[in-house]
């Protein structure tokens, strides 16, 4: 049993066909028309010069019995309000003109059959020709035509089919892909339409979206739980390691630990509810790197008022100068400029070796660590990665210099919506 759907395209095809066939018909006929208008203007204008001629030697009643010429005699003949016949009065009148001069009137006639009246040059009483005109009215549809009108309603429910069952889900379907790791949790749920194979691909995009976000929260509950459930047995351990010998060392580890778990949070998406906040970056920057002594880190931060996650901004910052302070050379450099009307760069330079550009996207990735450019105490691999995601979250991107100077790693961004937060909830691969 045909579907609903099948019923409608067919039903459009035959409807398209039905007026194409309609306007080819009305077309040919009305070519036709005007061919045997053309044709038949030299049989009047015979007729009407025959007609004239005898006229001086025969009174109109003779000449109609002896001709067979339908004649009528007087100045107002009947006429007809049939437009169709008007039209065709004219186009003959405009042959007639081509054979004759002066250019006869031509009337459309009233009457039980269609035709024109003519009027002769007569010497004494006007006298009027009639012609009739038995052309085609309606015709039984050409077969060329018809098989016209077939195709075009083919070709159409064909383009209707495949841009309403193809076209539109696959669109609609590629919309809804380029929003798969963006976070957008308010997206509009994707409809089920389209042809079968179309319908099973969009059920399979479904299915593999609602696998993605439960990997999703599976991931981001383990390292939260793995973060949280450390922070009580570490001081723990902290209250039992006071007054032994070795508690420097300890507490270091203890540290580093500590830094750990922290990390592990924010990479986990700890940040992502922070609202943005409208402060004067530069001396939020200069607050935030106060604890660093002025002979490791130096300033060259411009006035600039921009609208950030703090928290987030900040952990991001001090992971850069923390690496740098751990892998670098100092003296250190924070430089802070503007970038359009709306977005800053923050840069943290050091006079070490730094990342080739080679091994910078391998730096990038989570839980991986370049031998030469990082490790040590409290190192994970985590802190460019979170870098990234913060950037990313505030508009922009991670990137790394290398010059004369020495090394150093960019952060470029731009001011967010105040009040909503957004870290983690972008689709840059951290």
């Amino acid at each position: 049993m045909a579907s609903p759907a099948a019923v409608r395209y067919v039903l459009v095809g035959a409807g398209v066909s039905a007026l194409g066939l309609v306007v080819l018909q009305a077309l040919l006929a009305q070519r036709l028309e005007r061919a045997q208008i053309i044709q038949l203007g030299p049989e009047v204008a015979f007729n009407l010069r025959l007609g004239e001629l005898a006229l001086d030697r025969l009174p109109p009643a003779a000449l109609s019995r002896l001709s067979g010429l339908p004649l009528r005699v007087g100045a107002n003949p009947p006429l007809s309000s049939d437009r169709r016949l008007q039209r065709q009065a004219r186009q003959l009148q405009q042959e007639l003109c081509r054979e004759l001069a002066p250019c006869p009137p031509v009337l459309p006639a009233g009457g039980e059959r269609p035709g024109v009246w003519v009027e002769l040059l007569s010497p004494l009483e006007p006298v009027w020709l009639f012609t009739p005109l038995d052309l085609a009215g309606v015709r039984a549809p050409d077969p060329l035509l018809s098989a016209l009108s077939l195709l075009a309603g083919s070709i159409s429910s064909s383009l209707l089919y495949l841009w309403w069952e193809v076209q539109r889900p696959l669109q609609q379907l590629e919309h809804a892909l380029a929003q798969v790791g963006n976070g957008d949790q308010a997206a509009a749920p994707l409809p089920t339409a389209g042809t079968g194979a179309v319908r099973r691909l969009t059920a399979r995009f479904k299915a593999m979206v609602q696998r993605l976000a439960a990997n999703e929260r599976e991931r981001s509950t383990m390292l939260a739980g793995i973060a949280h459930d450390l922070k009580s047995p570490l001081t723990r351990l902290r209250l039992r390691l006071a007054g032994h010998a070795e508690q420097q060392r300890a507490e270091a580890d203890l540290d580093a630990l500590e830094r750990i778990t922290a990390q592990f949070l924010l990479f986990a998406g700890g940040g992502d509810a922070e609202p943005a906040v409208e402060l004067p970056l530069d001396q939020w920057l200069a607050e935030l790197s106060a604890p660093i002594e002025p002979e490791q880190l130096k300033l060259d931060l411009e006035p600039l008022q921009a609208c950030v996650q703090p928290t987030a901004l900040g952990r991001a910052v001090g992971n850069l100068i923390d690496n740098a302070l751990s892998h670098g050379r100092p003296p250190l450099r924070l430089v802070l400029r503007r970038e359009g009307p709306d977005g800053f760069r923050i840069e943290v330079w050091d006079c070490g070796a730094g990342i080739s550009a080679e091994a910078w996207p391998q730096a990038l990735q989570p839980f991986l660590r370049l031998d030469r450019a990082r490790g040590g105490s409290g190192h994970c691999g985590l802190g460019l990665a979170i870098a990234v995601r913060v950037a990313a979250s505030h508009g922009g991107q991670l990137e790394c210099r290398l010059s004369a100077e020495g090394f150093a790693v960019v952060l470029r961004g731009r001011s967010v919506a105040s009040g909503h937060g957004q870290l983690g909830t972008t689709g840059v691969d951290p």
